[in-house]
């Protein structure tokens, strides 16, 4: 592990700082990414963010760069300041620490004109039009079909079996790998384009009320439908069906979409069901394995927002098996499992069949 005192060196001539400048560091809260964070500070109004990253995870070394080329293209994030990738050390402009999910309690007015201004943002990145194989950007390999999967695996195996402690018999594993191979092939036929991959309400900053991308290292080509259910389906993040609809319209307007309304809307509420799967798994890896116990908080809200994705979703079942420890849902008793009883969606007469349940932590 670096030390402090050679990150304030590193910063100070990074700055064209003198070696006697009074300077304070301080270490910021945990991100599951193999990642350290510091604010150096050097005068009262003067700071920058130090980031100490695990080359070991390979979009770690990806991030600096990934930042320069949106910078270029006008896509809001943080500014380098310096990268010393033998020290795997950045020094970026800071931010701040008022994030999107600060306004998690404001009024749909206040978050409106926020999430309205972050899906401004996030479609001229996925609008970016250009051979990305001729620019100096090194990238995760985009969403494929294998991608899909391990995401699914992901869930699985840190959720389902992890948190849950659930082991799925082989009839109802291949009914669920079956019908997720089938969301796959859908997803595949979305348009393709550059995502941030995860675009939810922490990895948005904001400054003088306007939005920040962080956090962008696992940028890749992917669908926009996986960036707007990140977004617009955060666990981190209440919204009603109307504000969702509202958003998600708005972007649908913007976007100039080729689809027609409904086409579009189906992706992105299929895309919900694979990104909250995926972040249901992350919730159980980073906790289980990597000791952040905070990341179990969440788990509600991502149980809630895959249930009702999938009562706009035709032929998925929400597939989530759950322990007894389900009671204080709306459930029924069924062999020895439980299964919630979904609520009807006015706008969508689809069965919902498999279906599963979910755990609720105590």
């Amino acid at each position: 592990m670096i030390s402090q005192d050679s990150l304030i060196s590193f910063a100070l001539e990074s700055l064209g700082l003198p070696d006697s400048t009074e300077a304070d560091i301080a270490p910021l809260s945990k991100r599951g990414s193999g990642r350290t964070f510091f604010r150096f500070r050097w005068s009262p109004q003067d700071s920058a963010i130090i980031i100490h990253y695990d080359p070991e995870r390979i979009e770690n070394t990806y991030y600096a760069d990934i930042a320069v080329f949106l910078t270029k293209r006008l896509i809001p994030v943080p500014r380098i300041i310096r990268h010393d990738p033998s020290k795997c050390i950045i020094l970026m402009e800071d931010m701040g620490n008022i994030d999107l999910w600060s306004y998690r309690q404001k009024d749909w007015e206040i978050k409106r004109t926020l999430y309205q201004k972050t899906l401004v943002a996030a479609y001229r990145l996925h609008n970016i039009q250009e051979d990305l194989s001729c620019s100096d950007i090194r990238l995760m390999e985009g969403f494929n079909a294998a991608l899909y999967e391990w995401e699914h695996k992901y869930f699985l195996e840190h959720f389902v079996k992890g948190i849950c402690n659930i082991d799925i018999e082989p009839k109802m594993m291949a009914a669920i790998e079956n019908e997720l191979h089938q969301l796959v092939k859908r997803l595949m036929k979305a348009p393709p384009c550059l995502v941030h991959r995860d675009l939810q309400s922490q990895n948005v900053m904001i400054m003088d009320e306007k939005p920040f991308f962080i956090d962008f290292q696992g940028m890749r080509t992917g669908c926009a439908f996986y960036d707007l259910a990140s977004l617009i389906n955060d666990p981190y993040v209440y919204f009603s069906d109307e504000e969702i609809e509202e958003l998600l319209s708005f972007y649908y307007v913007l976007s100039g979409a080729a689809l027609d309304w409904d086409a579009f809307r189906s992706f992105f509420w299929e895309a919900s069901i694979q990104r909250l799967m995926q972040a249901l798994g992350a919730y159980g890896f980073l906790s289980l394995k990597l000791g952040l116990v905070e990341f179990l908080r969440h788990i509600p809200g991502g149980q809630n927002n895959i249930i009702r994705a999938s009562t706009y979703v035709q032929n998925i079942p929400c597939l989530l098996y759950t322990s007894d420890a389900a009671d204080d849902l709306l459930c029924v008793a069924l062999g020895g499992r439980r299964i919630f009883k979904k609520k009807k969606n006015n706008t969508n007469h689809f069965p919902v069949h498999h279906i599963a349940t979910l755990l609720t932590l105590r």
